[in-house]
């Protein structure tokens, strides 16, 4: 005989009888429920870490994951030492000195920017501009050039090209028989990049390190950006290189200066989340509504089997075997489906887009013109176990309400 014998009935009582298909209906509703929001939490879930990727790699490929500065902000006292001390740490996998220079451009058009002077040897340990080139050549910012980079927002507000020059206005009055004048330069515009952040290609150039010391008359760089290997690791590195450095010196990380923006992130993650969680509750209050019917239908079933010794426990297992295979029926669906959306998500959009001609993500209004999928293990196992839980919990009440069935009562106008 088959055993258990709970899961044998309740195998059975997946399917009703040809007289009464509704609640083989039910059944089926309540699983295309479940599948329907897996699929969507999982989907959701999977676009909300593609836009975290997206932004926090764009982000991180401008800032470094630490930087190690002075504390007034000028330049770095004996910064080789700082620079051998970061590197005797085993996270740091690079570093690179930079100086700092808040600039007036002026091209055809002007700005106001941040000038960054960069060693272009060491710089690619730390960022990733060089890999975002899209006209000119990163290598040309080479010592005594006064060549200058420009991101693609910038060039477009200067209204220069590869090859044109601009005029650096750098807020230090110098003394001239003239007066206090503020210090001008003119330099080459060499290189264009994109970031596909507006706030980098739009607020950031990039000159060579000497040539913003000479400029910014400095004997040194005002800070080294460091590398490390892994983003999470930054917080223990800064305190470590800090305990070695002394109060001389400052160390901050990325989360620091980006607190506010990844938290928003992870909060809007965090709340799609619950009201996701939301729609899977209500797909399993439809499971609790399938099994209280099929408990009504099931009446004089439950009654003959209390009176062939079946126990009131039993008769509890029995049903909940139901609502338990109904949940990993339409978690199993709703895993692989969910699985299978995400992965192909931004394919899909693209066909609509060029199908339909439209543009979702508009790449003047947002950072990132495409939507993003990154499918992650732990979310969907995270899913799965939610969605089970509630699967399980929403078989009780039902499950106790036919034990409690009397056999008597039941078969009274059978």
């Amino acid at each position: 005989m088959f055993r258990p014998l709970e899961l044998f009935i309740g195998l059975r009582y997946v399917r009703a009888k040809r007289r009464n298909q509704f609640i083989s209906f039910i059944s089926a509703v309540s699983i295309v429920c479940i599948t329907i929001s897996v699929m969507a939490l999982i989907t959701v879930m999977s676009v909300m870490n593609g836009f975290d990727f997206q932004l926090r790699s764009r982000i991180l490929g401008a800032v470094s994951d630490a930087t190690v500065s002075s504390i007034d902000q000028s330049g770095m006292q004996d910064w080789q030492r700082a620079l051998r001390v970061a590197h005797d740490n085993p996270h740091v996998k690079g570093a690179a000195p930079y100086v700092d220079a808040e600039t007036f451009l002026q091209g055809r058009g002007s700005s106001g920017t941040l000038v960054r002077g960069i060693d272009p040897a060491l710089e690619p340990q730390v960022s990733t501009f060089n890999k975002h080139m899209v006209s000119g050549s990163f290598d040309s910012l080479k010592p005594d050039s006064w060549n200058i980079v420009l991101g693609n927002e910038l060039a477009m507000q200067l209204g220069v090209a590869v090859g044109d020059k601009v005029i650096a206005i750098v807020p230090k009055l110098r003394a001239t028989p003239f007066g206090s004048v503020p210090l001008v330069r003119s330099f080459h515009v060499t290189g264009i990049y994109s970031l596909g952040m507006h706030d980098y290609d739009a607020g950031l150039a990039l000159i060579n390190i000497q040539d913003a010391e000479r400029l910014k008359s400095l004997a040194g760089p005002t800070g080294i950006r460091l590398k490390l290997d892994s983003l999470w690791n930054a917080g223990p590195v800064a305190d470590q290189l800090a305990s070695r450095l002394g109060h001389v010196y400052q160390v901050r990380t990325w989360m620091q200066d980006n607190a506010n923006f990844f938290s928003a992130i992870s909060m809007e993650k965090k709340v799609m989340g619950i009201i996701l969680s939301l729609i899977v509750l209500v797909a399993v209050i439809n499971l609790i509504s399938m099994l209280m019917m099929l408990v009504t239908d099931k009446q004089a079933d439950i009654a003959i089997l209390r009176t062939l010794g079946l126990t009131p426990r039993s008769i509890m297992g029995t049903f909940m075997v139901q609502g338990v295979l109904v949940g990993l029926v339409g978690i199993g669906f709703g895993v692989s489906l969910g699985s299978l959306l995400s992965w192909q998500l931004p394919n899909i959009v693209d066909w609509i887009q060029n199908v339909f001609h439209v543009q979702f993500l508009s790449p003047d209004v947002y950072y990132i013109s495409q939507v993003p999928s990154r499918l992650e293990g732990t979310d969907v196992l995270w899913v799965t176990l939610i969605t089970f839980a509630f699967s399980l919990l929403a078989t009780l009440y039902p499950a106790w309400r036919a034990s409690r069935t009397q056999p008597a009562q039941a078969l009274r106008y059978e």
